[in-house]
């Protein structure tokens, strides 16, 4: 009986070394998540100068399209599916001098056309299909007011 194991052992060995050698499986693509941006959104100020925001009177959301295909969320009933986010992002992508400064993002998404504002850095769970998404940003300027000048923001909509 003692024979047996070390040939159970020296087999395992054997094997465990050969696949230490071996080249590793490439991996399977379980799914994709595809974003198409759509509309730009519009940014306008608040009377006091110290709000930007789409959300704001003559702004409006930017808009894009999430189509999530995934083999694992389809068979096994929502296990892999994606999450969307939208975070706010750290500063404009541009700005005037000192417009920049002193400026708290937020963001807030809307999935597929529901009146129900989700913070931007919470992710929210969409299966297979396709998905609309609604993006506003504000920023706010903690002193101060905004100086004249183009401003852009850019938020990144992501899908993992």
């Amino acid at each position: 009986m003692a024979r047996k194991r070390r040939r159970n052992s020296r087999a395992l060995l054997t094997m465990a070394a050969l696949a230490g050698f071996s080249q590793p499986a490439p991996a399977a693509i379980i799914g994709t998540c595809t974003i198409m941006v759509g509309a730009s959104g519009t940014m306008t100020a608040n009377p006091g100068l110290n709000v930007f925001g789409s959300k704001q009177a003559g702004g409006s959301s930017a808009g894009a399209t999430i189509t999530a295909s995934s083999l694992l969320c389809t068979l096994l009933n929502l296990l892999d599916c994606y999450s969307v986010s939208a975070p706010a992002p750290a500063s404009f992508s541009s700005a005037p001098s000192g417009g920049g400064t002193n400026v708290n993002f937020s963001t807030v998404y809307r999935l597929d056309g529901t009146g129900v504002d989700t913070s931007g850095s919470v992710p929210q769970r969409v299966v297979n299909g396709t998905h609309t998404i609604q993006v506003d940003l504000t920023a706010t300027k903690s002193s101060g007011i905004f100086p004249a000048g183009n401003y852009q923001g850019t938020v990144t909509v992501r899908c993992e």
